[in-house]
């Protein structure tokens, strides 16, 4: 049983890693200009990319659409869905494990802290090889959409034990 959801996770992995990149002509994704950021201590964004603090309901929402993030895919999270990813860590609690700097770094681009991961980087643009012409020069995620998924993600601590 433990191989098949391993199977599942992988297919739903490589099925949805390319979903974000179709998505962004119908969701409008990507078109504004890369926002600069600076990292901090190698593994850290300490500042929101756009200003402003996301909205931790529409960073939900991005965290399980299947077209947008989808970080449900591969990680296991506090939500009621039939399917969740196991290929990635589990999410339950994130918020108690890294600080917000951290986890808009593993957003923005994750092989900055481990090369070797499997996890698409969701705000870069460039750097990759034989991407579709529609999709030159795109983030998969808006700088916002970003900042949502980050207020989320924060919402999900570690219960504390008495």
């Amino acid at each position: 049983m433990k191989f098949g959801r391993l199977v599942l996770a992988t297919f739903f992995a490589v099925a949805f890693a390319a979903a974000p990149f179709a998505a962004q002509q119908a969701f409008g994704q990507g078109k504004a200009p890369l926002i600069k950021y600076k990292i901090v201590d190698e593994d850290s964004i300490p500042v929101s990319l756009t200003g402003k603090p996301g909205d931790p309901e529409k960073g939900k929402k991005w965290a399980i659409h299947g077209r947008l993030g989808h970080c449900i895919a591969c990680h296991v999270m506090p939500v009621d869905q039939p399917y969740m990813g196991e290929v990635g860590p589990s999410l339950v609690g994130v918020a108690s494990r890294y600080t917000a700097g951290e986890i808009r770094m593993l957003i923005v681009n994750p092989k900055v802290v481990n090369e070797d991961t499997m996890m698409p980087a969701f705000y870069k643009a460039d750097g990759f090889h034989r991407v579709r012409k529609a999709f030159v020069g795109k983030t998969m995620l808006s700088a916002q959409q970003v900042e949502d998924i980050v207020a989320y993600l924060l919402t999900l601590k570690e219960e504390e034990k008495e």
